[in-house]
């Protein structure tokens, strides 16, 4: 889909549902819901964080709820967007006639509440834990600067150093390495900071 600059202008782009958006956005311009333009489509947000968001696709249009595992989905609308989304909820419809404006209008007004209660789905952290290897380990037991100024760089940082050293594959290789780094990571850069300033 083309890039827009207006909630109008997705609307206009997807006119096979236009109509049927138009609804939608009557809807949730009654709560008290702020309508924004982010992604490309429209989203609409309570003290500039996002509830809900509508869109239209080739065969059906609808409604996501960005922590919609909250809703109490008495009627059986919601469906799971995808695995990877786990807080995320659609309500789909295929026609106008299949829009229940006091329905639609009861979810919204619930998924605005669970945001103001702060209802919502913190994204995992996915840092890989950082393995040290052994070379590197003894040094850290044995020198309380260097521990302490390592365990102060990032956790990249920490992947960077570790990696260096357990990519090499002679003992000696590793060895040389390890004295190399040293003052690197007690004067807290990073292996290759001096690259990425140039």
């Amino acid at each position: 889909m083309k890039k827009v600059s207006s909630v109008e202008e997705y609307v206009e782009v997807n006119s096979h549902f236009g109509k049927e958006l138009e609804v939608l956005r009557t809807i949730m311009n009654s709560t008290e819901l702020e309508e924004t333009l982010k992604w490309n489509s429209p989203v609409y947000e309570i003290n500039g964080k996002k509830v809900l968001g509508i869109g239209a696709h080739k065969h059906h249009f609808g409604i996501w709820f960005f922590n919609g595992v909250f809703l109490k989905d008495e009627q059986n609308l919601l469906m799971s967007a995808q695995e990877t989304t786990k807080g995320l909820r659609q309500m789909r419809f295929e026609k106008m006639e299949h829009i229940d404006k006091n329905a639609v209008l009861s979810y919204v007004k619930e998924a605005i509440e669970n945001q103001k209660l702060g209802k919502i789905i913190k994204p995992e952290k996915k840092g890989k834990k950082v393995d040290i290897p052994k070379e590197l380990k003894i040094a850290l037991d044995d020198n309380s600067v260097l521990r302490d100024a390592f365990k102060l760089l990032t956790p990249y940082k920490q992947r960077e150093y570790s990696e260096y050293i357990d990519t090499a594959k002679r003992e000696d290789t590793k060895l040389s390495r390890l004295e190399k780094i040293k003052p690197m990571i007690i004067k807290g850069v990073g292996l290759h900071d001096k690259y990425k300033n140039c």
